[in-house]
C-alpha cells in the first residue's frame, strides 16, 4: 500500500479515505492521531489492528463540536456545556454516556465514550467533510512514543495506512486532559494539555 501524504492542506482526499472504511493519519494540537471513521465497525477494528492497541481499550471520538456530540451522547450533564465552551476546540476529552449510534468496538463495550474537538482546522476539517466523528488514538504502534510530526507518524504507518496529513508539529506535545462527567463529583482521568485548576476554575 502507498500511503497519500497531504502537504498542501487540501484533506478532502483524507475525508474522502475515512468515509470509505480507511486510515488516515491526522493532525491535533496534543499529538498525532490515526483516524478512522467512528461509526464504522469494520474500520475502528482495522484501526485497533494496524496499532496493535488490544480491543479492551476505548478510543475516543473527535467532533466539530457539542452539536455532534449530542448524536453521539445521551443524558450531557450541564457540566459539559460549561467545559466545552472554555476549553472546545482545545486539549480536553470529556467521558460521557454514548448513544446507540456508537459502537460497541469503540467504547470495548462500555457504555460511555470520550468526546473532543480538537484544536486543529485542518482535522477539523477532515470530520466536517466527511460527516462523521473519527475515532482517533494516537498515532503510533501501541506501547511507543506518541508522534509530534509527521515523519514520526510516518516511521510507523508509512505504507500501513491509506493517508497522512501534514500538520506541523504539534502545539502542545502532550495528550489531552480526561475529565469523566458520568460520575458526581467528576474525576480527571489523566492529566495532559488542561490543569485540574483550569477545569475546575470552568466549572464555577
Amino acid at each position: 500500500m502507498k500511503t497519500l501524504i497531504i502537504r498542501d492542506g487540501n484533506v478532502s482526499p483524507a475525508s474522502e479515505i475515512i468515509k470509505n472504511g480507511g486510515l488516515a493519519a491526522v493532525p491535533t494540537e496534543t499529538v498525532y492521531g490515526l483516524a478512522a471513521n467512528g461509526l464504522d465497525e469494520n474500520a475502528v477494528r482495522r484501526l485497533y489492528e494496524v496499532k496493535g492497541r488490544p480491543e479492551k481499550k476505548p478510543i475516543s471520538l473527535l467532533v466539530t463540536g457539542m452539536e455532534q456530540a449530542e448524536e453521539l451522547c445521551r443524558d450531557i450533564p450541564e457540566e459539559a456545556y460549561m467545559l466545552a465552551k472554555a476549553f472546545f476546540p482545545g486539549p480536553l476529552t470529556m467521558i460521557l454516556k454514548k448513544k446507540d449510534a456508537v459502537p460497541d468496538i469503540v467504547t470495548a463495550g462500555g457504555d460511555t465514550v470520550g468526546i473532543r474537538c480538537p484544536r486543529q482546522k485542518l482535522t477539523l476539517e477532515i470530520i466536517r467533510l466527511a460527516g462523521v466523528p473519527l475515532a482517533t488514538p494516537s498515532a503510533n504502534i501501541s506501547g511507543m512514543p506518541s508522534p509530534k510530526d509527521l515523519d514520526s507518524v510516518l516511521g510507523y504507518f508509512n505504507g500501513k495506512i491509506e493517508c497522512a496529513v501534514d500538520g506541523g508539529v504539534c502545539d502542545l506535545g502532550i495528550e489531552s486532559t480526561i475529565v469523566d462527567l458520568t460520575v458526581k463529583p467528576f474525576r480527571i482521568l489523566r492529566a495532559g494539555g488542561l490543569t485540574p485548576e483550569e477545569i475546575k476554575g470552568a466549572l464555577k
